[in-house]
């Protein structure tokens, strides 16, 4: 893959705006290359016909939907977040509050499938949360608004938290030394 692939891939799944920098250190590029292959990403999508455009505001880039787009779009995202969580939400979301926090490769190696998009969903619901460290990836935990939702003052009060947090299948899934029993 070039460098423009993997750019653009990155910027299609992260959930905010990203700086030049971590861009660059994410295709293992220097800035200038990275720089380069945003200026073809923005030809490609800042025309009046596409249905996404590349947003660019003090060395961040975004890809957001086009803006004569925006009411189609919030409509969509208003029903995704007012509705009933899907099993696979629900799944998700089981998965952070016991593993987390975890980071989207690892969730996706336990789940079995992509969850960018439930991911973003929970997100716009308030029911997880992104933190962005020193690390190249995001993790992902649950907040106090779900926390206070489920009416417990703490995740480890969650039924069978001791257990299913450090679950044999789960250190297996991800590659991981079972924790040893003290």
């Amino acid at each position: 893959m070039n460098t423009t692939s993997k750019i653009e891939s990155i910027l299609f799944v992260a959930s905010k705006p990203l700086a030049l920098k971590k861009i660059a250190k994410a295709v293992g590029v220097d800035e200038n290359a990275a720089e380069e292959a945003i200026e073809t990403l923005k030809q490609k999508y800042n025309q009046p016909d596409s249905g996404v455009s590349l947003l660019e505001n003090n060395e961040e880039y975004q890809l957001v939907s086009h803006p004569a787009n925006r009411e189609s779009a919030e409509q969509f995202l208003k029903a995704e977040v007012t509705g009933e969580l899907t099993r696979p939400q629900l799944e998700t979301l089981t998965v952070i509050s016991y593993c987390g926090p975890i980071t989207k490769p690892e969730l996706e190696q336990i789940r079995g499938v992509n969850c960018s998009i439930i991911l973003r969903n929970l997100l716009l619901r308030g029911l997880i949360k992104e933190n962005e460290e020193a690390t190249l990836l995001p993790t992902y935990e649950i907040t106090m608004d779900y926390l206070r939702h489920l009416g417990y003052q703490s995740i480890q009060e969650l039924p069978d938290y001791e257990i299913l947090h450090n679950h044999e299948y789960v250190m297996k899934a991800l590659g991981q030394e079972q924790p040893v029993a003290e």
